[in-house]
């Protein structure tokens, strides 16, 4: 249970404020997760789903790259309608089964693909030790670029504060929903 309202229609916000849910239920379908909660400011929610559009529907960032930074992040925040919502996504993306395992379980990545080891060790290191070691960086940087990297980072960033809104008002996923471990 949502410790506030969460926000799905159009008639729960003051009329000045039905074109920014429009456009959240544009780029996204419907109203649900975090901006049912961000709703609550308006201009908050219409920003974040700015740069959350760009960051899903146009970054340079593969979708693949992406779910599993997404993934990585909603595990290392113990986000479970993050991790809920995103790990069908990265399943369809292509990213195998034994991927999202092993960021479940938070277990070593040494025996991974290069483009999986680094985009889940950069993740984690951001997310765990607050910073990235030169070795790492430089992994990530060869794989992706100056600007891919910098997305990646923009990437964890925030779904990082997605997962934060999420806990902190604790919205929890669909019953049936793949769960994370706990």
């Amino acid at each position: 249970m949502s410790r506030i309202k969460l926000i799905t229609e159009r008639e729960d916000l003051q009329s000045e404020d039905h074109h920014i849910f429009n456009q959240i239920v544009g780029t996204r379908g419907r109203i649900s997760g975090p901006f049912s909660v961000l709703l609550h400011s308006p201009e908050i929610a219409e920003r974040s789903a700015h740069l959350g559009s760009y960051i899903r529907f146009e970054s340079v960032l593969s979708n693949e790259v992406r779910e599993i930074a997404i993934i990585t992040v909603a595990r290392e925040m113990n986000c479970a309608y993050e991790w809920a919502y995103h790990v069908g996504i990265a399943e369809e993306s292509g990213v195998p089964k034994e991927v999202i395992r092993i960021i479940n379980e938070r277990s070593p990545v040494t025996n991974l693909d290069a483009t999986y080891s680094s985009v889940i060790s950069f993740s984690r290191e951001l997310l765990v030790d607050k910073r990235v070691t030169d070795d790492t960086f430089t992994r990530a940087g060869k794989l992706l670029g100056d600007r891919g990297v910098t997305e990646l980072t923009a990437t964890i960033g925030y779904y990082g504060m997605i997962a934060c809104t999420l806990n902190a008002f604790e919205v929890q996923p669909e019953s049936g929903t793949p769960n994370l471990i706990r």
